[in-house]
């Protein structure tokens, strides 16, 4: 089965992203958008817009930071 692209020159303002992974996530990535039939770019796209985020703007996912006297970490070095 092909896997679906969006429809060339559909995108508005597109950028392209250089970030340098773990091999074993990206081949990760790619079986998640093969398994759902959308290019890696779409999944990618598709999981940064679905991912809930808390009051702090961070995933739900994330830890929390841990608070030392109440305050959050913060380095000064």
């Amino acid at each position: 089965m092909a896997v679906r692209r969006r429809p060339r020159g559909s995108m508005v303002d597109p950028v392209s992203i250089g970030y340098v992974i773990e091999r074993s996530a990206k081949e990760r990535l790619d079986r998640i958008a093969e398994h759902s039939n959308v290019s890696s770019a779409v999944m990618f796209e598709q999981m940064v817009a679905n991912t809930p985020l808390t009051d702090r703007g961070v995933p739900v996912w994330w830890p929390e930071p841990e608070l030392k006297d109440g305050e959050l970490p913060i380095d000064t070095a």
